[in-house]
């Protein structure tokens, strides 16, 4: 066994990491044969450094999460003062804390609509897990038990629970391990004149409007749909497509939960991403910046009437997390929201877009192979063609997002690719909200630089 110190090598570190540490979403026989990536050991503003002393521009805030990027001391003295006070209580049998009570009046504050009451949880997984029992319990409280089916899209990202893996809308998480949680159907996304009723549109029957007719009314409890699709490659929904479905979910009774785990608390440069297409959902789920990372806490908001159906339950709720409303995490994300509201983070956001906007378009002028650039606030992305104009994609031996994302990522720029379907290859992009202009510049400079290897490769 490895017996490691403060004074431990980086070899001594990677053999460590390789015999002790199994890591999520990794390819566990690479990481045995060549050892973590790169093993970080600080971060301020918008970069990171690892053990080795290199530096890297968050392209993509870890994992959507740490909004405000690394070392707000505001952040981490609201943890130090709430630990030191009362680090940590239950909220199970009634019991509760001030600083939970407090977030969840901040929280129902700023969120669209009769969105006025939250359940907290440790994450977003738990989050979407928590929603789809909630759907399911509400329709047993009125007394329509047989709606039990969840309808997802496919391409998006919902979490790696039994049922949120599921609902994930990518093969290696709701294949993973046999789990599959069989009342959740998967429906493909952004189908507008579908979604409509438009019955001649070529792709009718894969819509979610064609599964609720053939499934019934009666079997649907609720539709899940991230506002923007993150990890499946920042899909950004057409015009009129969000409003088309929550207008089918009210049409049939069924409701609809907003997966804004990635899109909320100001990535999109509104504060929760309905808001760009003026949607109040049944449902809203968060995490990832509700604390930007500094902690691990998650919330699902309800509406009014859902929040009223189930306190009218006069049994226990058979649903709980042991962190639940955890005192230090709430003081961490009652600080997040007073830094974003004090530092005019969504203003910075929607500023910082038009800069990354301007870059993607030096890009798709200098590189014949960027298409389909897109950014909402600063949550980005964009393909990568073997010819645009034709929409011809690469084959499938040309890894186009591998090689621009690892080039990136040895000239100091972590980014992310989605390359998961065949013969996609798409970039995805979302860096801290405090990012300023020199910072997103040095970003299209070193990905311009990753371009132009990746033009001689072929």
């Amino acid at each position: 066994m490895t017996n490691l110190t403060k004074d431990s090598t980086v070899e001594q570190l990677i053999e460590a990491d390789k015999k002790h540490f199994i890591h999520p979403t990794t390819v566990p026989k690479t990481l045995l044969e060549d050892g973590p990536k790169a093993i970080f050991s600080e971060g301020n503003g918008v970069r990171v450094k690892d053990i080795c002393g290199k530096s890297y521009i968050d392209g993509v805030s870890m994992l959507w999460n740490v909004n405000l990027g690394f070392g707000q001391k505001e952040l981490a003295d609201a943890a130090h003062e709430q630990l030191t006070k009362l680090a940590y209580s239950s909220s199970f049998y009634g019991y509760s804390n001030e600083l939970a009570v407090r977030l969840a009046e901040k929280i129902a504050g700023i969120a669209p609509g009769d969105l006025n009451s939250v359940f907290f949880t440790s994450g977003g997984s738990e989050s979407n897990e928590t929603a789809f029992k909630f759907a399911r319990f509400y329709w047993d409280l009125k007394g329509q038990s047989s709606k039990k089916n969840i309808i997802s899209l496919k391409r998006g990202y919902h979490g790696a629970t039994i049922a949120t893996g599921s609902a994930t809308g990518i093969e290696g998480f709701h294949n993973f391990s046999g789990s599959k949680d069989s009342d959740i159907i998967h429906a493909k996304p952004h189908l507008v004149n579908a979604e409509k009723g438009d019955k001649s549109d070529p792709e009718y029957k894969d819509s979610i409007r064609h599964l609720i007719e053939t499934k019934g009314a009666d079997q649907i409890a609720a539709v899940i749909i991230e506002p923007i699709q993150g990890a499946g490659g920042v899909h950004v929904p057409p015009e009129g497509y969000l409003q088309a479905v929550k207008k089918l979910c009210e049409e049939n009774n069924i409701l609809f939960i907003a997966d804004e785990v990635i899109c909320g608390f100001g990535r999109t440069g509104r504060m929760f991403g309905v808001e760009n297409w003026d949607v109040v959902p049944d449902m809203m789920c968060t995490a990832k910046g509700i604390t930007s990372g500094y902690a691990q806490l998650g919330a699902v908001l309800l509406s009014q009437e859902v929040r009223d159906t189930l306190v009218s339950y006069d049994g226990i709720i058979g649903h709980g997390f042991t962190y639940s409303g955890h005192p230090t995490a709430c003081a961490i994300g009652l600080k997040t929201l007073e830094f974003i509201e004090e530092n005019n983070i969504l203003q910075n956001v929607n500023n910082m877009n038009k800069v990354l906007q301007k870059g993607f378009d030096y890009l798709v002028e200098n590189h014949p192979h960027v298409a389909k650039t897109r950014a909402v606030g600063l949550l980005a992305g964009f393909d990568l063609m073997q010819d645009r104009d034709t929409n011809t994609p690469f084959k499938q031996s040309i890894r186009a997002a591998r090689h621009i994302v690892d080039h990136c990522f040895d000239n100091g720029l972590i980014l992310r690719p989605a390359d998961f379907e065949e013969q996609v290859n798409i970039v995805a992009i979302a860096p801290p909200l405090i990012i300023n202009k020199e910072e997103v510049e040095e970003m299209i400079s070193i990905i311009d630089e990753a371009l132009t290897s990746f033009e001689k490769s072929l």
